[in-house]
């Protein structure tokens, strides 16, 4: 029965012999589960009519089941009827306030009438709750995408090495230096700054864009080349500064950038505040700003000890990390901005780690720079799914120990 169920999860149409099965399994038991399950196997085989037949005497049964409610819209949906699906949603959303599936499903109608900021609303709601959903991200996506109208000509796009090739011509021509480091452009400001920028993210944004090659090229490069970390003070570059820990190996990615060795192995660098670029703290600016290698790092630290990351339960689905709606015994420091590892050195971070995970040691992945995992190392079970969890290429590898403070390679 498992096995069924599973299927009409995932959408399958049953045979004969499995809805038979099912249906009889659904009437020897009690409760509305397995005979909400009938109804999504209907669906599924596309007999929506006679599922919101029992779809309806579910809900005359179980009033207050959510599931039944948010079963009921979509067979209601599949029979065309959306206003009436939309008062049904709305019922689920009294019975349980913010339910993401019925918020997401609300979107998707507002969408379809052109109501994009009601649509927009909705997605929010359940990203703030969850900025893992999938469902919504793509939904978000879909209504970004509505609200940029067409190019009125078609462009011809260029291929990623055209693209790279027209980049680095145009910064020669305006005596930017840069070069290549693997998938990143290391970009020299006449201030002496490093910027580090992704050369597969500026194509991506090129591509999903409107602007023809040559212009979109042109004003990038203006772009990089306003980009100023060295403000005409001091005060100023220093409410800017951030730490973050990367590998080891790592000065050879940001050649020339201020850094320490950091603890577990790993070191520590400065980086520059910026919505959009990365920019390492050149270690020759440190002489015309006034400032020393011990300010720096001490400036870095007051200012990410300021901006505590939340931290929330996770849970792994299949490689991803997902929002988990109670204690699931894994936890993410989510700030998503690059800073979470270093953060977990932070006294508020750690204030903020102990009411969620007590005082004990924590195994940690720093495999994602969006996020930081922490388990308790007591949860063998979870500290062994850690150690099967892969990541990202700019991660960092390896697993690691918290304890009092101090973060420890394994």
């Amino acid at each position: 029965m498992e096995r069924i169920r599973r299927k009409v999860e995932a959408g399958e149409t049953l045979s004969d012999e499995e809805l038979d099965a099912l249906r009889s399994e659904a009437g020897n038991t009690p409760g509305p589960t397995l005979r909400l399950t009938v109804a999504h196997a209907l669906m599924n085989a596309g007999a929506e009519r006679e599922a919101l037949r029992l779809m309806e005497t579910l809900r005359r049964d179980f009033p207050q089941d959510i599931q039944v409610r948010l079963g009921l819209a979509r067979a209601l949906l599949g029979v065309e009827r959306p206003g009436d699906a939309e008062a049904v949603l709305r019922e689920a959303l009294i019975l349980n306030p913010g339910d993401p599936e019925a918020l997401k499903v609300l979107a998707v109608l507002a969408l379809r009438r052109g109501e994009h900021g009601r649509a927009r609303e909705y997605v929010a709601e359940v990203l703030e709750k969850d900025p893992f959903d999938q469902e919504a991200r793509l939904l978000k996506e879909e209504l970004e995408a509505v609200d940029v109208p067409p190019p009125a000509v078609p462009r011809v796009q260029a291929l990623r090495p055209e693209f790279t090739a027209a980049l680095l011509a145009a910064l020669h021509r305006a005596g930017v230096a840069c070069r290549r480091q693997g998938n990143a452009l290391l970009v020299r400001l006449a201030s002496g700054e490093v910027g580090r920028v992704d050369v597969a993210s500026l194509y991506t944004a090129y591509r999903d864009g409107t602007q023809e090659l040559g212009a979109y090229v042109e004003g990038l490069v203006a772009q990089l080349q306003g980009l100023s970390g060295l403000a005409a003070d001091a005060r100023s570059l220093v409410a800017r500064l951030r730490p973050v820990l990367r590998p080891a190996d790592f000065e050879a990615h940001a050649v020339g950038a201020l850094h320490r060795p950091g603890p577990a192995g790993l070191e520590v660098f400065y980086v520059l505040e910026d919505a959009e670029f990365v920019h390492y703290l050149p270690e020759a600016t440190l002489g015309p700003a006034g400032l020393s290698a011990k300010e720096v790092d001490e400036a870095a630290w007051r200012n990410l000890e300021a901006l505590p990351a939340p931290v929330r339960p996770v849970v792994l689905d299949q490689g991803q990390v997902v929002l988990a709606e109670t204690f699931s015994g894994l936890w993410a420091v989510a700030g998503g901005d690059g800073y979470d590892a270093a953060r977990l050195l932070t006294v508020e971070q750690r204030r903020r780690l102990v009411l969620h995970a007590g005082e004990e040691s924590l195994r940690v992945h720093l495999g994602w720079r969006e996020f930081a995992l922490l388990c308790r190392e007591s949860d063998v079970a979870t500290c062994e799914s850690l150690a099967r969890l892969g990541g990202a290429p700019d991660g960092i590898p390896g697993l690691f120990r918290l304890d009092a403070g101090r973060l420890e390679a394994l």
